[in-house]
């Protein structure tokens, strides 16, 4: 456990201090808008070509990875399901809810498996992420076509918005370098290597950024159900589907590690554009990051 929180304190402490510079209006109006857009899609793509095209993968891991992911997915829908089956909360809460016990931080998961798991983790959960963003993403599209009523769904957008992701672009570009084995030039890696220790930290600062504490004010169920579903539940759920599909090691890690997480900025802007319960979803990100500084070292030492 001393382990577990002595790599996880950086990575929370730089969440800690973009929420202060925001908050103190430091280095001024507009940055830190601007500086997560320059991270996500300047810094990030580079990083994850340059880790996981070093990264040497067995082939045969991308059938248990593609196994895995599905498997926790299709688990957490179901939960999601049957919970709203129980609770039955209007549509835009419910949407909020399910964006909170499902979507994850990606900032924070490539920092933390960097500090936690090393290079290999990392590239493991850059694979990851390429496969269950583009799933996640269309079943949360789904769902508010569904239960908001906001007309019918439309996957040309949606489609549009996966293949032109930043995280998965890179991610794709660095598994076919790393499958290849085509290697990096020293002029290429020294471009690619400094632009890699500058993704991780910028990018945990402009999650403090964006957090937005008064909408914490009046905590409810809603709140209470999503974080609990996504910060204990789905971590346990994860190691049990491991333990059924008989699979171990760093991948289980990394899937743990996965879900363990906080759920995603980006949910606050779909909830917005697609008429979800925006206020909640905000107290939802920013309640999930503040408690995964005590649930992550917690699940993480229970079950690694």
């Amino acid at each position: 456990m001393p382990v577990l929180v002595q790599a996880l304190v950086p990575v929370f402490t730089l969440i800690v201090m973009g929420y202060l510079f925001r908050r103190w209006n430091f280095p001024g109006d507009g940055f830190w808008l601007q500086a997560e857009r320059f991270t996500y899609y300047v810094l990030f793509p580079p990083m994850l070509v340059f880790k996981l095209g070093q990264a040497r993968i067995d082939p045969a891991a991308y059938g248990e990875i593609l196994a895995l992911v599905a498997g926790m997915v299709v688990a957490m829908t179901l939960l999601l399901v049957v919970i709203q089956l129980i609770w039955r909360w209007p549509g835009a809460v419910y949407s909020s809810v399910f964006q909170g016990a499902l979507r994850f931080n990606s900032y924070v998961a490539l920092a933390s498996a960097g500090m936690l798991l090393g290079d290999t983790g990392l590239s493991l959960i850059a694979i990851v992420v390429a496969i269950k963003v583009p799933l996640i993403n269309l079943l949360s599209i789904l769902m508010f076509s569904l239960l908001v009523g906001q007309g019918p769904v439309r996957f040309r957008p949606v489609f549009k918005a996966i293949v032109t992701n930043p995280l998965i672009i890179g991610s794709v570009v660095g598994v076919f370098w790393s499958y290849f084995q085509i290697g990096f030039h020293p002029v290429l890696a020294g471009i690619l290597a400094p632009l890699s220790e500058l993704a991780l930290p910028l990018g945990l600062m402009t999650v403090g950024a964006g957090l937005q504490l008064k909408a914490l004010r009046g905590a409810s169920a809603p709140f209470l159900v999503a974080s609990t579903a996504k910060l204990l539940v789905f971590p346990l759920m994860t190691a049990g589907l491991a333990l059924a599909l008989g699979l171990d090691g760093l991948l289980v890690q990394v899937a743990i590690l996965l879900t363990a997480l906080p759920t995603a900025t980006s949910s606050y802007i779909l909830a917005r554009q697609l008429g979800g319960d925006a206020p909640l979803m905000a107290g939802i990100i920013s309640g999930q990051t503040l408690l995964a500084m005590v649930t992550m070292p917690l699940m993480l030492g229970l079950l690694w």
